[in-house]
Order: structure tokens, then sequence, then C-alpha cells
């Protein structure tokens, strides 16, 4: 589990094939400034909000395999790409975001990418398929990143970012038309099972 709260932008440096037969692929990252002396192999880092299993680890570089899977159903992973990095939750952590499994739910396309005084006001249409999860004042994420959502219409929603959001991610280098993981509130999805269920 993740808090949706970036530790560090980190760059993928390389992106090999491996030799087993299905179309996984190994990526190699620059995790810049994330601290990687407690990570071990067999951790998870939540990569632009993909939950990755570390194989190699050479500080600062650590390594990941992606499943073909993985890549159909996600973006931002590929070559000289840069990517929001967080490790995994401890049990004694602040949940200064909201619960993120790391589980790409769809990809959404930013629509508009506005300045607002400082901010930026941001609006994405996700997938139809996520539009009745996402609500007004909800929790989502963006390419790993917790936010709050202001508006929603249909499957449009607009998100208002920080200048601290800005500047710690990726985020502030989106562009209109560019694609991004999103990652539903876990709570949506446990309701609507549940709701189901009855």
């Amino acid at each position: 589990m993740f808090s949706g709260i970036i530790a560090a932008v980190g760059r993928i440096s390389r992106v090999e094939p491996r030799a087993d037969g299905v179309g996984t692929v190994r990526l190699t990252i620059d995790a810049g400034d994330l601290d990687l002396t407690d990570v071990a192999v067999g951790d998870s880092i939540a990569c632009s909000g993909v939950c990755l299993t570390v194989v190699e680890k050479d500080s600062p570089f650590f390594a990941v395999d992606v499943s073909p899977e993985t890549l159909q159903c996600t973006v931002g992973l590929s070559e000289d790409a840069p990517i929001n990095l967080e490790k995994a939750l401890r049990l004694a952590d602040r949940l200064g975001g909201h619960l993120v499994s790391g589980h790409v739910d769809g990809v959404g396309e930013v629509l508009t990418f506005d300045a607002f005084g400082d901010n930026r006001l941001l609006c994405i249409r996700a997938p139809a398929s996520l539009a009745r999860y996402i609500a007004r004042k909800g929790s989502i994420t963006v390419d790993g990143v917790s936010l709050t959502t202001n508006t929603v219409q249909d499957a449009d929603f607009s998100i208002n970012l920080i200048p601290h959001t800005l500047q710690a991610t990726t985020l502030g280098k989106l562009r209109p038309g560019q694609r991004v993981n999103l990652e539903i509130d876990l709570i949506a999805r446990y309701c609507e099972r549940l709701l189901a269920c009855q």
C-alpha cells in the first residue's frame, strides 16, 4: 500500500526486453533523491502510480520487471521518462494522502492545464467506465499522486495543483493531450462491490 505522497522524481534510464517469451521488460530506474538504504530486493515501489517489485538494486539505481499486462494498462514506463516514486507504506507511517494500492484502473487524458495564479487547474477525462467512481471533493490518484477533485462532470474532472505539487512531482510538466495513470479511491470500489452483493 501507498499514500500517494511522492518522495522523489526519478528517471527510467534503460528498458530491456526479458528473454521470457511473453514480452516482459526490465526497467532500470535512476531513483534521484529517493533514499534506497532501507529498500531490499522484493520490496514494492510505486512508479508513477504503478506498484512494481524491486528485482535488483545498486544505489542510486534499482530495477523492476514489468509484465505485458501492466505495459498495456498503463502509460509513462518508457526509456528516459521521468517518474514519480514512492516506497511502500510502513504501519507507523503517516497517511498524508489516501490509501493507494498501486494498481492502475485506467488511463486518462489531460484536457486542459491552465494557470490559476501560482496554481494550475488540471482537467482530465477519465475512461467512461471509471466515471461513476469519481466524486466531487473525493480522492483520486494521478500518476501516483494523491489528489482531491474540485469538479466532476460525466467522465471529466478538475483538480487544483498547488506550487509544491507542481515542483515535487512530474505533474508540473503535463500538457493537453498527454495521458496519465489513474487509480480510483479504494473506498468507492469496495462500496460498489458491497452494494452489488446485497
